[in-house]
C-alpha cells in the first residue's frame, strides 16, 4: 500500500527505535496522577517496563511505530496474553503516545486501529487498555473508539 505524503505508516519498530520510544517515558505523566503516584514513580516505572520489553524482544510483545513522511511520530507497545477469566487471546495496548508535534492528526486512532488488526489476526478475544483517570483527552479518545470499563482497579496509598 502506497501513502500520499502527510499520510501515516505504521511499521514494526527496531532497536534503532529504542531511543525514540524511551524519550516518550515524560508523556505518560503529564496529567493529574491518582493520590499516592508521583511524575517520579511513574515515569520510573514506565522506563524500566519499556526497557525491558525493548532488550529482552520476548515473543508476546510487540512494538509498532507510526511515522508520517518518513518521520517517526509515536509508538504502540502491545502486548498478547490469555485474559484471566476465560481463557482466551487478549492483546493489550500497554504503552501508546504520539510526540507533541504530531498530535491532533488522527494517529493514536490510526495504532488503535492498527493493534485492533494485529489484535484480529491473532484470534485474539478483546483488545485492553489502561488509562490513569486524570488522562481525560485518552479517556475520551478510547471511548470514542468503543473501549469501555472492563475492570476497575482501584488503589488506597498507604503512607508509613
Amino acid at each position: 500500500m502506497s501513502h500520499g505524503p502527510g499520510d501515516p505508516a505504521i511499521r514494526p519498530a527496531t532497536r534503532a527505535d529504542d531511543a525514540f520510544i524511551l524519550g516518550f517515558v515524560e508523556r505518560f505523566s503529564e496529567f493529574p496522577l491518582p493520590g499516592g503516584r508521583s511524575r517520579e514513580s511513574v515515569g520510573a516505572g514506565v522506563r524500566r517496563d519499556l526497557s525491558r520489553h525493548l532488550a529482552t524482544r520476548p515473543a508476546h510483545s510487540h512494538f509498532f511505530v507510526v511515522e508520517v513522511d518518513g518521520i517517526a511520530a509515536g509508538f504502540a507497545h502491545l502486548v498478547v496474553d490469555t485474559d484471566f477469566f476465560d481463557g482466551s487471546a487478549t492483546c493489550h495496548v500497554s504503552d501508546l503516545a504520539i510526540a507533541t508535534a504530531f498530535e491532533g492528526r488522527g494517529l493514536a486512532r490510526t495504532l488503535l486501529a492498527h493493534a485492533e488488526a494485529f489484535a484480529r489476526a491473532r484470534g485474539c478475544s478483546r483488545l485492553t487498555l489502561s488509562v490513569f483517570p486524570g488522562n481525560e483527552r485518552a479517556l475520551r479518545l478510547y471511548q470514542s473508539q468503543g473501549f469501555d470499563v472492563d475492570l476497575l482497579k482501584m488503589g488506597k496509598p498507604l503512607d508509613g
